[in-house]
């Protein structure tokens, strides 16, 4: 597979949200959570956002192409925290994706464990003997003959699980350069985008709900 030369956006990302514990964000398309690998990937969200938030620390990660609602801690205990609701599944996480054809019917799930594809890396492949177990739910929005809009509800937090499980469906998410083939890929963008994170707050407990509208 060819590299892809690594061309973030500019632009300081969107903060949602901001307290003494916790600092929510939109992410872009195109921009890396954390660094990569080599100086040329030094660019990244957590990197732009250390600046006026210097004890930002790491909870989770969207991929590069996906865009959409990130949190992360300030302090060391908000990062456990959350860290702990993510690992428990207690985190609430809605995405919204476009899908080549007609996906049917208007809710399903997919239940397909997953490993990394070793030889193709960072491309991820179903393993029914040595993969991890990988849950995700999804509900019709908007369905033709040529395209779907659905809600996309990950009971798991695989790498790559989405993008695996719509493309196992028969029906990849538009723009998804490891995953989808010919006009399918052809899109100025991973057509997959973090819509909201339901979480409670690691000061109060209180539940909390965050959201980015879909920029497609």
């Amino acid at each position: 597979m060819t590299a892809v030369a690594y061309r973030p956006p500019d632009g300081q990302p969107q903060v949602l949200h901001a307290d003494h514990e916790v600092l929510v964000v939109a992410k872009p398309s195109g921009l890396l959570s954390v660094p990569g690998r080599g100086e040329d990937k030094e660019d990244c969200l957590i990197n732009r956002l250390r600046g006026a938030f210097p004890t930002i620390l790491l909870v989770h990660r969207l991929d590069q192409d996906t865009s959409g609602v990130m949190v992360f801690g300030l302090t060391p205990h908000a990062q456990r925290n959350l860290s702990k609701q993510f690992e428990e599944r207690r985190v609430k996480k809605v995405y919204v994706a476009r899908l080549a054809g007609r996906l049917e019917p208007k809710n399903g799930k997919v239940d397909l464990p997953l490993i990394v594809d070793w030889p193709n890396r960072p491309r991820q492949k179903v393993d029914h003997d040595a993969g991890r177990p990988a849950l995700t739910e999804w509900r019709v929005i908007r369905a033709g003959d040529d395209e779907t809009r659905v809600r996309l509800f990950p009971l798991t937090g695989r790498s790559h699980q989405l993008r695996v499980h719509m493309a196992a469906t028969g029906h990849p998410i538009l723009g998804d350069p490891l995953y989808a083939t010919g006009p399918t890929a052809d899109h100025p963008r991973l057509m997959l985008h973090a819509e909201s994170l339901r979480f409670r707050h690691p000061d109060s407990g209180v539940q909390a709900t965050f959201g980015q509208p879909a920029p497609f």
